[in-house]
């Protein structure tokens, strides 16, 4: 008996869906709720799991092929046909021939070479450099979980996005020494900074030869948009054209933060556990100033302007797939504590693929952290239907002209922030933007947070 599965609904507004990547061919067998396939829509990326159990029978939908919500993925079936074919490849290459060429060559040479001679022999002699497996002399500390991943790295190479090769290139990191955890041993971004802190001595070799930087894979390559891609770009355009942007900037003084954060990131962590950076105390500002600057946090739908009634705070997140914007609601009323820990929770299921459609949704202003990879700040494009986004850079310790309390000016050394709001001029005007920011940057500098920390 053969059971049909579909495209389900991943949002209320969600009406089709592009699959991106199949994580089950033609004959393999699926549990129930393990993960069949990748799909994306415009609002999130996801994974549709299994309802039933058996073996995949026929895949109806090919990779970047767009269908309706409703419509029929792939076709499970019993695994009474296909149950005895699948027992013998696993077993051995006897039937190798009968169930299907690729997984043959695959799985026994893998298996038979790499495992026991070169993992045994890699401590105990020089000749085994020669295999490309032992050449790392990671292989020593971290032999036992390495067994288990050169029979998959040639079968899910594909699963490596170019943002994790780049970065385990930039890292010196063997890709095929590295365990995944991700779905069907995909290797996460995670799992090469773990096994760049793990090999100490030997992940610092290649830091510091200084070597000249890698070749990106993707060099002199073609590939398709994802569907993610093809939905920013046309939100960002469709944004551009359709209102009036530009971008006003302040410069912070945050030391009074910085030393708040050092006198009590112990106790925070230990009663949150999660650390405590500038980026609840940049979201708390910036949306106790909303209340009083309602312009900043409102809409424009034909000739309505409307101004919400909470300040719902849409926060960029950067994953392998693309830029994603979860949401903290009523920002303004939480303490740092739950702002923190909502970050934290929020950021790790955007990157693992494992937020709900409606978390991305209902946003009426916008945070990014561009100072993530040492911007000191940059001119953030608004999303419709928002009318303003805020752009927090990277902070910096510099020599700073100061005037004490006896009206002296000297320099010292502080700990300095741009702050870059863009907005659309249709609504917002640049006196409207610069009082904003001027209110933001007065909370911040006076630093008066202690009511506000909730532990």
């Amino acid at each position: 008996m053969s059971e049909s599965v579909v495209l389900p609904a991943l949002g209320e507004s969600v009406t089709e869906g592009t699959v991106t990547r199949w994580l089950k061919k033609v004959g393999d067998s699926v549990n129930v709720d393990e993960p069949l396939v990748e799909v994306s829509t415009d609002k999130v990326d996801t994974e549709i799991p299994s309802p039933v159990a058996g073996v995949i029978e026929q895949i109806l939908v090919q990779e970047d092929e767009t269908v309706q919500v409703g419509a029929v993925l792939v076709i499970i079936g019993s695994g009474s046909g296909s149950a005895a074919p699948a027992a013998p490849a696993a077993a051995a290459p006897v039937a190798a021939p009968v169930v299907a060429a690729p997984p043959a060559p695959v799985a026994p040479p893998v298996i038979a070479a790499p495992v026991a001679p070169p993992i045994v022999a890699a401590p105990v002699a020089p000749p085994v450099a020669a295999p490309v497996a032992p050449a790392p002399v990671v292989a020593a500390p971290i032999s036992a979980p390495v067994i288990s991943f050169p029979s998959s790295s040639s079968a899910d190479a594909g699963y490596v996005t170019p943002l994790v090769r780049k970065f385990a290139q930039d890292s010196g990191i063997d890709l095929s020494r590295v365990s995944g955890t991700g779905v069907g041993g995909r290797i996460r971004k995670e799992d090469v900074m773990a096994a760049t802190s793990a090999p100490v001595g030997t992940s610092s070799a290649p830091t510091a030869a200084h070597v000249p930087t890698p070749v990106s894979a993707l060099r002199g390559t073609s590939e398709p948009m994802s569907r993610l891609r093809k939905v920013l770009a046309e939100r960002a355009v469709a944004s551009m054209i359709s209102s009036a942007q530009l971008t006003t900037v302040v410069e912070v003084d945050v030391t009074r933060i910085a030393e708040m954060r050092k006198n009590i990131q112990a106790r925070f962590t230990a009663a949150t556990g999660t650390k405590l950076n500038f980026m609840p105390f940049f979201f708390l500002a910036s949306a106790e100033a909303l209340r009083s600057h309602p312009k900043l946090n409102a809409s424009i739908e034909g000739e309505t302007i409307h101004f919400h009634p909470s300040e719902n705070i849409s926060f960029a997140v950067d994953t392998d797939r693309g830029l994603l914007t979860p949401v903290i609601r009523d920002a303004a009323s939480l303490s740092l504590a739950q702002i923190a820990q909502q970050i934290a929770d929020l950021a790790s299921r955007t990157r693992e693929n494992k937020l709900k459609p409606d978390e991305m949704m209902g946003g009426t202003f916008t945070l990014t952290n561009t100072g993530s990879r040492g911007a000191l700040f940059d001119t953030p494009v608004v999303f419709l239907p928002q009318v303003a986004i805020l752009g927090t850079g990277v902070v910096q310790k510099r020599p700073v002209v100061i005037t004490g309390s006896d009206g002296q000016e000297s320099i010292a050394i502080r700990s300095m922030v741009y702050l870059a709001l863009s907005y659309d001029h249709r609504l917002v005007d640049g006196a409207d933007a610069s009082s904003y920011l001027v209110d933001v940057k007065a909370r911040l500098e006076e630093a008066n947070f202690q009511n506000n920390l909730g532990i």
